[in-house]
């Protein structure tokens, strides 16, 4: 059973949970996993896996229980999440602890392990959506503008449609992608009207220091911290498959396999099952070295 506590920040109330003790009770450290736009509740299966290690997942700065700010901000700043993360290991005495990250989470912990190269032995950064590490990334960040130009004139579902139409387009981002009409939202399920909102996280400008993270690759090469970039096996040749690889291949490795896609760890919890048994095994053996 999990514990719900609150870390307090001059800037923002961070809400964590533990899924067991602190210390650790096998006397390894703290498993941290962490996303962005996902909170703490898109771990939940993927931690029932571990029920031997002491788990922390948590709500990024803005985002769920941690969405009251003090610093007068909207956007999500991954330097800034890095700190947060950071304040947390601290604050829990359990440094340095295994992590696993994935999509915007896995930029976050490239920044923490950057900043700060004793908090982390082993980090899994999962399918990271880093445009810079891209060779098309000025198409691919001009297939992103297309989304967020979508959603701010039409809504949520014409955003959700435009992102979908661009995180399962295959390969780079060619005229054929950018000669489609607009996305339907209606051949996606969704709703064709407008809410009138455009604060969704994921769809606005609140994100755009996520995908515009730049790597230190040197930084990272440097750290003391053993980091493994992974990609989904059903990911394909999409977006953040192509970003997996060619962060990998900015530090000198080929990306670690996983099971399934870019959510292969989630159970029920968004309708858009994984494989979260298969996951975690895979996820165990990477982190004792595998």
């Amino acid at each position: 059973m999990a514990t719900t506590h609150v870390l307090e920040t001059p800037e923002v109330d961070l809400t964590y949970d533990l899924h067991g003790p602190v210390p650790a009770a096998d006397g390894r450290p703290l498993l941290f996993m962490i996303g962005q736009p996902m909170e703490a509740n898109g771990f939940t299966t993927l931690a029932s896996y571990f029920p031997d290690r002491t788990v922390v997942t948590y709500d990024p700065r803005g985002l769920g229980r941690s969405s009251t700010r003090r610093d007068g901000k909207t956007d999500l700043v991954p330097a800034v999440q890095a700190q947060d993360v950071h304040a947390l290991i601290e604050a829990l005495g359990a440094g340095p602890v295994e992590m696993f990250a994935s999509s915007g989470g896995a930029v976050t912990a490239l920044a923490l392990v950057t900043a700060y190269p004793g908090d982390v032995t082993t980090l899994v950064a999962h399918e990271p959506p880093i445009i810079s590490v891209l060779p098309d990334a000025a198409a691919t960040t001009r297939a992103r503008d297309i989304f967020m130009a979508a959603y701010q004139a039409k809504g949520q579902g014409a955003g959700m449609a435009s992102f979908l139409a661009m995180t399962m387009w295959q390969g780079e981002f060619t005229t054929e992608y950018f000669d489609q009409p607009p996305a339907d939202p209606a051949a996606f399920g969704m709703p064709v009207e407008d809410d009138g909102k455009r604060d969704d996280p994921l769809l606005s400008d609140r994100s755009l220091a996520v995908t515009e993270y730049v790597v230190d690759a040197e930084a990272l090469k440097a750290t003391p911290t053993r980091v493994v970039i992974a990609v989904g096996e059903e990911t394909g040749n999409t977006f953040t498959a192509r970003t997996a690889r060619s962060t990998a291949e900015l530090l000198g490795q080929e990306a670690a396999v996983f099971p399934s896609h870019h959510g292969g760890f989630l159970g029920g919890e968004f309708g858009y099952a994984g494989q979260p048994e298969a996951f975690a095994a895979r996820l165990r053996e990477v982190l004792d070295g595998g």
